[in-house]
């Protein structure tokens, strides 16, 4: 073979490995997966967006599965990090392999949204009136009691639709850890849980899914996180708090419910913000969580998702108002740095 047909060959190979390198199957891409609460989905998919943007090696899938699912796959190490608004209970912890963390993002809102036409202003609950719905107990729109609490309201003469999550749900377990504090009967009766047996009602996959049973059967009544219900104009209810105020789902509202926990919040930030002391608390607030396990197997893996929850409570809080969600007050950020530092590959530390 003479030099020049050589010389060709070797450029023609060169080329390839270069094309090659330059493509997707680059050896130096890290894949991440997580997977879980439906609450902060649009949150997490601008991060992953905006993130993604200044790592292009990183590539980070999250599928929005509900915090049930995410608490699971986060036990059978299926995915890198679960995420979940209801933290894990003491039980599931123990059951996992390894000891996970709890690593707060945001804050948000489960608000009460409705289809009921000929309502202009938006309606307000009281709390046992909420629980009472949820029971089936209050079953028309004009009930006695709804309308004490909406006197300028003209309130049909039609049954209440219910509806509820279908699935295993942080957003419920909110809702019902809310519900179980604000109503004997419903804590006997029901509880609180990702999974609760709901005594009335349809159910709906994820906070779309309950959305849309809203947005298309007239006299409906469900709990969604705010963003989905002013994501699809739905009208939301203002909502009686434990200073017997009737509070508006805000930003402000629901940082005012953190700021009254503040003070009980365990190391382990593990903590539920709902029917929080505050004249200006919005009652049914949540943190919601990315679980991550405190040694992780990889350390390449284990470094990326380290830098990438790093740069979500910082970098990415910055996107949390615009998409109708709270961030975290400062104490907060400093306790989960912490959690963060502490999390190491084969007892190395990782950042």
């Amino acid at each position: 073979m003479s030099f020049s047909k050589i010389t060709a060959l070797i450029l023609v190979a060169t080329f390839s490995i270069a094309l090659t390198a330059c493509s997707g199957g680059s050896s130096n891409e890290i894949r991440l997966q997580g997977a879980g609460a439906t609450f902060p989905n649009p949150l997490y998919q601008k991060w992953l967006s905006e993130y993604g943007k200044a790592h292009a090696n990183i590539k980070i899938d999250y599928q929005s599965i509900g915090s049930g699912g995410g608490i699971k796959q986060i036990q059978a190490r299926t995915v890198d990090f679960g995420a979940s608004d209801s933290p894990m209970k003491d039980e599931d912890l123990k059951a996992a392999p390894g000891e996970i963390l709890h690593i707060p993002t945001v804050l948000g809102a489960v608000v009460i949204t409705y289809n009921l036409n000929g309502v202009s202003q938006p309606l307000r609950f009281s709390p046992d009136v909420v629980a009472d719905i949820f029971l089936g107990k209050i079953k028309k729109w004009n009930d006695a009691r709804i309308k004490a609490d909406n006197a300028n309201a003209t309130l049909p003469d039609l049954d209440i639709t219910v509806a509820h999550r279908s699935d295993g749900s942080g957003t419920s377990a909110v809702f019902t850890d809310y519900l179980s504090k604000v109503s004997a009967e419903w804590k006997e009766k029901v509880g609180a849980g990702t999974s609760p047996n709901w005594p009335v009602g349809i159910g709906g996959k994820g906070n779309e899914g309950v959305t849309g049973q809203v947005k298309q059967t007239p006299n409906t009544i469900g709990y969604v996180e705010l963003a989905y219900a002013a994501q699809n104009k739905l009208p939301v209810a203002l909502i009686k708090n434990k200073s017997g105020n009737f509070i508006e789902p805000t930003i402000d509202a629901v940082t005012a419910a953190a700021a009254g926990a503040l003070a009980t919040t365990p190391d382990d930030l593990r903590v539920s913000i709902t029917d929080s002391a505050g004249a200006t608390a919005y009652p049914i607030s949540s943190y919601t969580y990315i679980l991550a396990y405190k040694n992780q197997s990889d350390e390449a893996k284990g470094k990326a998702l380290v830098d990438f929850i790093w740069w979500g409570i910082h970098d990415g809080e910055s996107f949390a108002k615009d998409l109708l969600y709270a961030p975290l007050p400062a104490e907060i950020v400093k306790r989960a740095e912490t959690k963060i530092n502490s999390i190491t590959a084969n007892g190395k530390a990782l950042r």
